[in-house]
């Protein structure tokens, strides 16, 4: 199951290499709401893995992110002790804006699947 959630980019971390085949990078967005006409402000960390790392690269501090992501638990045991972990894996990253507010610009040609580049027969 996939979720998606939208907030402002305050943190981003450099890539670890945690085992010879795996590494992640670590990102930090601020989700703001209000309700009662008080505000409220939550500090989401998500997790990029592997090749997924390379994702974050083209976005700033105060960008606004739409975040695609699951939702990871895993269970660890040692010395007869049990927990449990969570993480937030990123999967997609869209940038909604940046510090300035404009919007995103619209998708180039290049960003057109091959199927849709056709000519029209007329």
């Amino acid at each position: 199951m996939s979720f998606e959630l939208s907030g402002k980019l305050i943190e981003k971390l450099e890539t670890q290499q945690v085992t010879s085949t795996f590494r992640k990078r670590e990102f930090v967005l601020e989700k703001k709401e209000s309700a009662s006409g008080r505000e409220f402000i939550e500090y989401i960390k998500f997790q990029l893995n592997q090749d997924r790392c390379e994702l974050l690269d083209a976005c700033k501090l105060n960008d606004e992110l739409n975040v695609s992501f699951n939702i990871k638990g895993r269970k660890w045991e040692k010395d007869g002790k049990v927990s449990y972990f969570l993480n937030l894996e990123a999967w997609k990253i869209d940038k909604v804006s940046g510090e300035n507010g404009q919007s995103a610009p619209p998708p180039s040609m290049a960003d057109i699947p091959p199927e849709m580049d056709d000519d029209l027969p007329f």
